[in-house]
């Protein structure tokens, strides 16, 4: 995997070897230090191969990430690029496809969607989401159906929801693969 210059990117097979799973996530104009570092701390649970900042996000190491990411910031690797599309092209190139998780028209419900792998997963602006920019630029589109009276969840709360369902469906096609029917 391409390998953006200041960062502690591993490459896909590097992660592999981590038995880390060949997944990504975008993170496009998160302004909350605080969400960035428990994003990094999710990924790091959920072993994610790595998170892109891009646009406002802050980047490590500062006091603020490390205060919820808890070392994570470390264990986690990383880059900072200011144009998400940018990323997405060189992602793309690379055969990774793009999931951006909006509340956007043909949204599929994230827990129906059948994830491909390798892929990053784009998780947007506490107040906008996802950039239209960011996400003209996704292959897929997935929701969190929201019953609430605000319609959304904190973006470090979905960011984990995320990570999760993309954990638990790796893990499933890591039995079947081991345990043919």
């Amino acid at each position: 995997m391409t390998q953006p210059t200041g960062s502690n990117r591993l490459t896909l097979g590097q992660a592999l070897a981590l038995e880390r799973m060949p997944v990504f996530a975008l993170l496009d104009n998160i302004r909350s230090a605080w969400n960035i570092g428990a994003m990094f701390r999710t990924a790091d649970a959920s072993a994610l191969s790595g998170i892109y900042l891009s646009g406002m996000c802050a980047t490590p190491p500062r006091p603020d990430i490390e205060k919820t990411a808890l070392g994570a910031t470390e264990m986690v690797p990383w880059s900072y690029s200011k144009d998400p599309v940018e990323i997405i092209s060189s992602l793309k190139d690379e055969g990774i496809a793009i999931v951006a998780l909006e509340q956007v028209e043909g949204a599929k419900q994230y827990v129906d969607f059948e994830y491909p792998f390798p892929c990053c997963f784009v998780v947007g602006n506490e107040v906008d989401g996802v950039s239209a920019e960011v996400a003209k630029q996704a292959d897929y589109a997935v929701e969190i159906p929201m019953s609430g009276a605000k319609q959304s969840l904190n973006v470090a709360v979905s960011f984990g929801v995320m990570a999760f369902e993309i954990r638990r469906q790796w893990n499933a096609r890591q039995r079947r693969l081991i345990t043919p029917e």
